[in-house]
This record gives C-alpha cells, sequence and structure tokens, in this order.
C-alpha cells in the first residue's frame, strides 16, 4: 500500500505527521537534516550540552515541544532523516540517503520544504567570510560557533535582529546591524502589527536589547560593499566605512518551491512574498490531487504558522480519503492562520524590499556565483532583446549552476525586469529541475 509521504521534519512536516498519526495514518516523513525541526528549531547534535534556552532563547519551550513531538513519533512512523527528495516524477519521489539512491511511491504527498534567505549580492559577496543570515544561524545552533570574531549584520526582516541578537547573547562581537529598512516604516506598520503583540514584543525585545548592549543599529543603511582580498575585512554603507571579518546577510526569506514545481503544481504570483508561489486553498490543497501544501515552503508566514498549515493539511489528507475530521478544528486553525496572515502583511510594511537595488547593482557584479555570470552579462542579454527568465538564463546560463537558481533566481529576475522595463511579475519565473540539489558522483542506485 503506497504511504502519505511528508518532505520535510520541520514545524509543519511534523505536525502533519503527529495529526495522521493520531487518527491511524502511519506516513513517512522524510527530511534533509540529521536531526528534525527545521531551521527555526534546529537541533545541535548529540553530545553538545547547550541548554535549550541558550539555543532557542524565547523560543526554547515550543523548541522542546516540536523536538519531543518528533521522538514521540520517530518509532511509530517511517521516518527517514538525512535522507533528500531530489526529484518527484509520475508519483514516485527519488531519494538520496548515504551515497544510496532510492525511489518511493505515494498515494498523497505533504510537501513542507521550508525556506532560505533572499539574496541580493553585493560587491564582495562572494568572499570567503560572508554568509546568509541563515547560514550564520546555523553555525551558531548547530556547531555551535561564530562565524567571526568581528560579525556584521545587514539586510532587513525580523530575522536580521533574531540573528544579530542570538549572536550577541552567546557573546559574540556583533559590530553592527544596517537595516535597509527605514524606521518611519516600521512605525507605519506598528497598526497592523499589534494583531499579534507577542510577537510584536519579542521583535522589540531584540532591538532594544541590541541598542542598551552598545549594539550599533542604523535604520535605514544599505549595504553597498564588502571590502577585503583574501577575506572579508570590512563593509561599507553610504558614506561610512566599518571594519570585520565575518558578514551575514538577507532581505527576508523566499520559499522552498522546486519539489511543488516538479509534482506539477500551478503557480501566481504573490505580491506580498514577491515570488511566485504554488497555488494552494484555505486547507492546503494544491492544484495536483493528492498534492498538499504547509508551512513557509508554500509562502512566508513563520513557525506557528507552519505548525497550524500542517496539522491542517493533514486534516484535508484525512477528509479526501474518507475519515472523519473534526470540522470545527479545521475551521479553528484556517482563521488562525488568516490572523497570521494579516501579520504578514505588517511586516512587509516594516521591511519593505529595496526596489532601489537592481538599478544601483553594478555591471561587474557577480550574480550567479555558480556560473560566474555578472549583472552585466544579464543586462547584455536583455538588450539583445530577450525579457523572459528562462529566456535569459539560456543565454547566459544565470541560475543553471549547482544550485539551479536557488540563490541567485529572484536577484536575476528583479534585473530582467529593471532593465526591460517590465514589472517583476512580468518577467516569469526559473521552472524547477532535477536535481533539486546537487548529488555526488558515484551515487549507488538500489533497484
Amino acid at each position: 500500500m503506497k504511504p502519505v509521504v511528508i518532505v520535510g521534519a520541520g514545524p509543519a512536516g511534523i505536525s502533519a505527521a503527529r495529526t495522521l498519526l493520531e487518527h491511524g495514518i502511519t506516513p513517512c516523513l522524510v527530511d534533509e537534516s540529521l536531526r528534525g525541526g527545521g531551521q527555526i528549531y534546529r537541533r545541535q547534535p548529540v553530545g553538545f550540552q547547550r541548554t535549550a534556552r541558550q539555543v532557542y532563547g524565547f523560543e526554547a519551550r515550543k523548541a522542546e515541544a516540536v523536538h519531543r513531538t518528533l521522538d514521540g513519533l520517530a518509532p511509530w512512523i517511517d521516518y527517514r532523516p538525512e535522507t533528500l527528495v531530489w526529484n518527484a516524477e509520475d508519483g514516485r519521489l527519488d531519494l538520496l540517503n548515504n551515497g544510496l539512491a532510492t525511489s518511493i511511491e505515494y498515494a498523497q504527498i505533504i510537501v513542507a520544504t521550508g525556506a532560505t534567505d533572499r539574496i541580493l549580492p553585493v560587491p564582495g559577496w562572494t568572499l570567503p567570510g560572508v554568509y546568509s543570515l541563515g547560514a550564520a544561524q546555523i553555525a551558531l545552533k548547530y556547531q555551535g560557533c561564530a562565524i567571526g570574531e568581528r560579525v556584521a549584520f545587514c539586510g532587513s526582516g525580523p530575522l536580521l535582529y533574531l540573528v544579530a541578537y542570538q549572536y550577541a547573547k552567546a557573546g559574540a562581537k556583533v559590530v553592527a546591524v544596517l537595516d535597509s529598512a527605514p524606521f518611519s516604516a516600521q512605525c507605519r506598520a506598528l497598526p497592523t502589527l499589534l494583531g499579534q503583540p507577542a510577537t510584536l514584543a519579542k521583535g522589540l525585545y531584540y532591538r532594544a536589547w541590541l541598542t542598551a548592549h552598545g549594539i550599533p543599529v542604523h535604520q535605514g543603511a544599505t549595504l553597498t560593499r564588502i571590502d577585503g582580498e583574501q577575506r572579508v575585512s570590512g563593509i561599507r554603507w553610504g558614506e561610512h566605512t566599518l571594519a570585520c571579518d565575518a558578514v551575514a546577510f538577507a532581505h527576508a526569506l523566499r520559499s522552498e518551491t522546486q519539489l511543488a514545481d516538479l509534482l506539477g503544481c500551478e503557480f501566481t504570483w504573490s505580491a506580498l512574498n514577491r515570488a511566485w508561489l504554488p497555488q494552494r486553498d484555505n486547507a492546503g490543497r494544491s492544484s495536483v490531487e493528492g498534492v498538499y501544501l504547509a508551512g513557509d515552503g508554500a509562502g512566508i508566514m513563520g513557525a506557528d504558522a507552519a505548525q497550524m498549515a500542517g496539522e491542517r493539511s493533514a486534516l484535508s489528507v484525512l477528509e479526501d480519503s474518507g475519515s472523519a475530521i473534526d470540522p470545527r478544528r479545521a475551521v479553528t486553525l484556517e482563521q488562525q492562520l488568516e490572523g497570521i496572515q494579516r501579520f504578514r502583511h505588517g511586516l512587509e510594511t516594516a521591511f519593505p524590499f529595496p526596489e532601489q537595488w537592481a538599478a544601483q547593482a553594478p555591471d561587474a557584479l557577480i550574480l550567479c556565483r555558480c556560473e560566474e555570470v555578472s549583472v552585466g552579462d544579464v543586462r547584455a542579454v536583455v538588450d539583445e532583446g530577450h525579457w523572459e527568465i528562462n529566456r535569459v538564463k539560456a543565454h547566459c546560463r544565470v541560475g543553471m549552476g549547482r544550485c539551479q537558481g536557488r540563490m541567485c533566481g529572484l536577484a536575476a529576475a528583479e534585473i530582467v525586469a529593471e532593465r526591460s522595463g517590465r514589472g517583476i511579475e512580468n518577467v516569469g519565473r526559473l521552472r524547477g529541475q532535477a536535481p533539486i540539489k546537487p548529488l555526488p558522483f558515484g551515487v549507488e542506485i538500489k533497484p
């Protein structure tokens, strides 16, 4: 009998697995990481002695609850950690675990693939010592180390302040926080953000704590260059320079949508997320029968919403399979998610996308580091008359490297839109390609 497969053991995937098991369905939970929890609740390796409070701060109780849930589920479900889903085709997923390639057929699938950082390159971003905010957080949470001795945090979005706070709280030297969003934008967003007072209070606390501990926080400050020869030596913004040996930067998050694309889901433009996202209804159903979407992989809403969405999508699987569910619980979840969605609108007001980035990016700036494609290379292709992003990719190889455009795709689209004079929603989206992530040579294929 084909199982229900859940891809991703973050808050959404774990919640979905728990809900299915409670209703008598034994799911297969596939996760790329060694230990489940997702990015937000990433677990440290066995043997590390830091307390949950030290690793997760205010989120310690939530993190421990998620971890306990997964630990309790693991013996009763088909749990497959360290397993990469790299392709989907004909009702089957292709997997990779410890160098062994296998496949699994599914009856239904819940895609809970999460999100990664949205990167807008600046000169010097390819230097050793430059990390995304998420990568800097992984180093601290999972490996128990800082990315440098003097670290600058740049970009925008709630994660900027959270990671800077986590580093400083852990004893690292944070030399500055550069937020491209002006303070006036955050003031305008306040009425909407008050709809989630506890979440707002945590964000205000992080900001105030940094200032109280003497860490400079510069509002409306856009990182323009990362200096260095062999590695990072400093940063620039406006007329200012600052010495540092490591930089973490990103402009909010982007959904991981490649698997949904390979599964055949239809996509629509989301002005809120400034991205193409797979379609889903309020119950998590995609445009493809048997495919369900949950968590940040279908739109950025945060860990709490991901847990709710995971449960709601699992209830949809049960309902579509003929199992009885509590309709009141389903309605409650949808109402709660609607409230969080309103909060998301407030966050976009507070941390607006830096729309001037594409016009200001110099031609020599490396855009796609996998294929060494510069901003000028992309502009030259647009000047030849090509403005659809996949045509641009075919002509200059942007997004054709080992990351399949996961890091550069959104930035490339911004350059194409600005150069062609079109709206960002009108230049198309990079189509998903297998393998979603690189495969090593010498993979053993299990028949």
